[in-house]
């Protein structure tokens, strides 16, 4: 298969089948910070296309303000079960409102209380004003839906380059390497 977003479905789709994992689509995503170091952390990979690969998150986060800084980003996954590792560099954008919105509809409501309660990587004085702050947030929206805030959105990777690692425990790995080119995607395969 010479298509790596189509391989990509279909990796994923065989790895949410049979999945062991508590989060099954989790993903890290790695930024540049403002001192020039790559800094990563797991979110949940939402959606992927010939667009890319689509994460959600608070817009004034710390990968998002690194990626405000810097658009370079890239993806990695590890499903342990099947013996796939995936790397995917390219470029961050922001996705529309309208996408937001979709996302922020299949989030649960405790998700959503949640990210309505906090502002993602700013500083906490205790752990106990988690629960008061959630608790406080919940009894305001009793009863009603919980409005998408202005400063949630997510980011599309649009990918320059991905890479397929097939693991084999005799370390033979396969490694295919896609990269983008002027005329589309080119395969090169590398060593283990």
């Amino acid at each position: 298969m010479d298509n790596p977003i189509s391989k990509f479905e279909n990796w994923w789709q065989e790895a949410l089948a049979d999945s062991p994992l508590q989060q099954k689509s989790a993903v890290c995503v790695s930024t540049i910070d403002e001192h020039g170091f790559p800094t990563g952390r797991f979110v949940d990979l939402k959606s992927e296309s010939e667009d890319g690969f689509v994460f959600c998150t608070y817009l004034d986060s710390a990968k998002g303000k690194d990626i405000a800084r810097n658009a370079k980003a890239s993806m990695t996954i590890w499903w342990d079960h099947l013996g796939y590792q995936i790397r995917v560099v390219g470029t961050a954008q922001v996705i529309t409102a309208g996408e937001a919105d979709g996302f922020w509809q299949t989030r649960s409501r405790s998700a959503q209380l949640t990210t309505t309660a906090f502002e993602q990587s700013e500083a906490l004085d205790s752990e106990d004003e988690l629960a008061k702050r959630l608790q406080e947030t919940a009894v305001k929206l009793a009863g009603q839906a919980v409005p998408r805030p202005d400063n949630w959105g997510g980011y599309c990777i649009k990918p320059v380059s991905i890479e397929f690692l097939t693991f084999r425990q005799n370390r033979l790995h396969l490694r295919e390497l896609f990269e983008c080119g002027s005329n589309g995607w080119v395969k090169q395969l590398l060593q283990p």
